[in-house]
């Protein structure tokens, strides 16, 4: 009707279980399409232990366990052995080698980027010739080492192994002797170059990648066919990235794939744009979770356990603390107007981004404006911190366990913790990631929280009330998976004793399910960049006291998740530390 004011939206978020989410969310699309992995997996590796397993295992172990009786240190004897066991791999078998030549990424290059897919047999004879000269050399060396070290280490038996100072000097020849032979293992991979074309095996491995996700899209509200369409578009995009990133130098000052995904991804975004049929395929979330329950798989559920003591007191001890020191904040100095939209803020900045918003906004009611604005915020800042954070922490010289902490307690949305955590290497992503997963759990106690708080003294309404289950209904499900494949792994590994080392972590794992994953993330980058536009974010920004509030929030977040992790890290618990 003519001068009657339009009625605002509100967020309604469906918090209740349907059985139907098994087949139809994403949370759970990621765990069904982890575990499938992960048991065929199982499947090739299993039945196939390399030639005469048994017998190796048991004599190296033995002759391991009879030096260190021997000797307080690692003789030469006993690294031989540790190096015949460690040689036992089941991804170094004939049908592991099949698998790896399909889910390879480009190869290192130095001056031609061509190489990385490409390397004819007459440019594989040249490196070989170039390289004789430096293995020739490498071999020299070890020889050389090796026999000063039979000679010191003879010496120091002589002795019983009771004098100090000769088991010391036969120790740093042994530690000269394996450095030695780590030089020479390089120089003689470099000279058996062998020539490549990569381009098939992208290409089929492709192909698997599309029609293996696009199984999930037909039922998750996502257009199948621009999926299909946009996949190669991404993936393309993930090679192109891949390449760059394979660039020795680049790679040696720590430019490596990831970074250029990201980066090609924003660049599109934010010039051209990204067409809504990329938009479609371009599934971070979707990418990053499936990858996270392969990463659970790869993590002993002892060391998630220990990282959780720390890890509660930085993720649920100051989250909370921000939340409601930001609210305080934006009602107090702000006077902020809205107390929904405050709210809804302040936990979509300290939680986890999108999904915390959207579970807080349904709890307090707050308008569809203003969720738009709090998500609108959390992207563009998400997409600041997730290359900013990591390079200061790098440039810095942080180490990787308190980065990782404080990448996966501040940062707001998982797949970009991930990324950040992945540019602090393997022990900065299991952390970042670890902590960020401890944090989502929250999100169901949040909105809980503030759904009792609004009932009782916001916006009272007499007969309401709100269910525990709320919580259930919250719960971020992809992190059962993460958990229970960590269990199930850490089991398995545990019962098989030596062979679990054998034909699960170096064959399951290191053999199938870690390239997929490797695969899987730099996908979910590469969508990040995609679908990164900071024009239609910074549209969403109305008034200064919204920006200020986050910025507020966010600064008081970095610098307590930053105190917090350390003093549990270094101070309160340096022992996991050194674990992990």
């Amino acid at each position: 009707m003519s001068g009657q004011s339009k009625q605002p939206e509100y967020v309604v978020d469906q918090a209740r279980w349907e059985w139907s989410e098994l087949y139809k969310k994403e949370d759970w699309w990621a765990i069904w399409l982890g575990i499938i992995i992960l048991v065929v997996g199982l499947i090739i590796f299993l039945p196939r232990p390399p030639a005469d397993m048994d017998q190796k295992i048991t004599q190296s172990q033995r002759t391991m366990q009879a030096e260190e009786a021997r000797a307080p240190f690692h003789t030469l004897e006993w690294h031989r052995a540790n190096d015949s066991f460690s040689g036992l791999r089941a991804r170094n078998e004939s049908h592991g080698k099949t698998l790896a030549k399909w889910l390879s990424t480009p190869a290192r290059w130095a001056a031609n980027p061509m190489e990385a897919l490409i390397l004819t047999e007459t440019r594989a004879a040249e490196i070989r010739d170039g390289a004789k000269e430096r293995h020739a050399a490498a071999q020299e060396k070890t020889k050389a080492t090796l026999a000063q070290a039979e000679a010191d280490q003879a010496a120091a038996a002589a002795a019983v192994f009771q004098n100090r100072e000769l088991n010391k000097k036969a120790e740093a020849s042994i530690a000269q002797w394996r450095s030695a032979r780590s030089a020479e293992s390089r120089a003689r991979s470099q000279a058996g170059t062998q020539a490549y074309n990569k381009i098939p095996y992208l290409l089929g491995i492709g192909v698997i990648f599309m029609l293996f996700f696009a199984a999930g899209t037909t039922v998750m509200n996502i257009n199948t066919a621009n999926f299909i369409k946009g996949f190669g578009f991404v993936f393309l995009l993930a090679i192109i990235s891949e390449v760059i990133g394979a660039n020795s130098t680049l790679r040696s000052w720590g430019f490596g794939p990831l970074i250029w995904a990201i980066l090609g991804g924003m660049l599109i975004a934010n010039t051209i744009g990204t067409p809504q049929f990329i938009k479609d395929a371009a599934q971070t979330e979707y990418f990053i979770k499936t990858g996270l329950v392969l990463l659970g798989a790869e993590i002993l559920f002892g060391k998630i356990l220990a990282i959780g003591l720390p890890g509660i007191f930085v993720a649920w001890v100051v989250t909370p603390t921000v939340l409601v020191l930001t609210y305080i904040f934006g009602q107090k100095v702000l006077k902020m107007e809205s107390k929904t939209l405050n709210i809804t803020i302040s936990s979509d900045m300290c939680v986890c981004g999108v999904s915390a918003a959207i579970a807080t906004a349904a709890a307090c009611r707050a308008t569809k404006e203003e969720l738009t604005i709090a998500i609108g915020m959390s992207m563009l800042f998400t997409a600041i911190m997730m290359i900013a954070l990591p390079t200061f922490i790098v440039s810095v010289g942080m180490h990787p366990v308190l980065g990782g902490a404080w990448i996966g307690g501040t940062i707001d949305s998982t797949g970009a913790v991930v990324a950040a955590g992945a540019f602090l290497g393997e022990t900065g992503m299991f952390v970042a990631a670890t902590i960020k997963m401890i944090q989502n759990i929250m999100i169901g106690a949040i909105a809980f929280g503030v759904a009792v708080y609004w009932c009782a003294k916001v916006d009272c309404v007499e007969g309401q009330t709100v269910q525990k289950m709320e919580i259930w209904y919250r719960f971020p499900k992809f992190v059962l998976g993460f958990i229970a494949a960590s269990i199930v792994f850490s089991i398995m590994i545990e019962a098989m004793g030596p062979r679990g080392d054998v034909m699960l972590d170096q064959g399951v794992l290191r053999g199938f399910s870690r390239p997929c994953r490797e695969w899987f993330f730099i996908l979910a980058f590469a969508s990040i960049g995609l679908t990164s536009n900071f024009r239609e974010m910074a549209k969403h920004f109305t008034g200064g006291k919204p920006v200020i509030l986050y910025i507020t929030g966010q600064s008081l977040n970095l610098a307590l998740t930053l105190l917090m992790a350390y003093i549990m890290f270094f101070l309160v618990f340096p022992g996991i530390t050194e674990t992990l």
